[in-house]
């Protein structure tokens, strides 16, 4: 009986770490993650810390809404090449804004910048290797345990409260 116990309480607990994810499992461990951005001596709240998924997402979906009136204002031919040209004013937006001051309009609302890991602000071929990858889409979807996306890591970037 309890043999039979113990299988199932084994059973739980592997189901209980698959259900939980890798994180929690090397938690329970003893494997000490610590804050994001703990790793860069980054603050773990206020000014100087690492922003939240919420702030960027945010800040994206003001700059394509704002890159998306430009396209519709002065290129777009249709609506069947507004995307693409909302594609293309955002990356140029991107490349300009984040290279010269350091965030784009809809960053700069939410108190967001980028900056270079070593707290400088990204040199300009950075700035646009960085957007352009942003662009791809896919790069921004892969995260690290700091929420910095590829995109990020690739040109040793972090984004920033103000």
């Amino acid at each position: 009986m309890d043999k039979e116990a113990d299988k199932e309480l084994d059973n739980r607990q592997v189901i209980g770490s698959w259900l939980s994810g890798p994180r929690a499992t090397a938690e329970s461990m003893g494997v000490d993650f610590g804050y994001r951005g703990e790793r860069f001596g980054l603050p773990e709240h206020g000014p100087g810390s690492i922003a939240s998924l919420g702030r960027r997402v945010a800040a994206i979906c003001v700059d394509w809404a704002l890159c998306a009136l430009i396209a519709y204002g002065l290129l777009a031919d249709g609506p069947s090449s507004l995307g693409n040209w909302t594609l293309l004013v955002f990356t140029v937006t991107g490349i300009l804004t984040v290279g010269t001051l350091g965030s784009t309009p809809g960053k700069r609302l939410l108190g967001l910048r980028v900056v270079h890991l070593s707290g400088e602000r990204l040199s300009f071929p950075r700035a646009a290797a960085r957007t352009v990858l942003l662009a791809l889409a896919v790069p921004a979807l892969i995260w690290d345990r700091d929420s910095r996306g590829l995109h990020d890591r690739l040109t040793e970037a972090v984004q920033l409260r103000v």
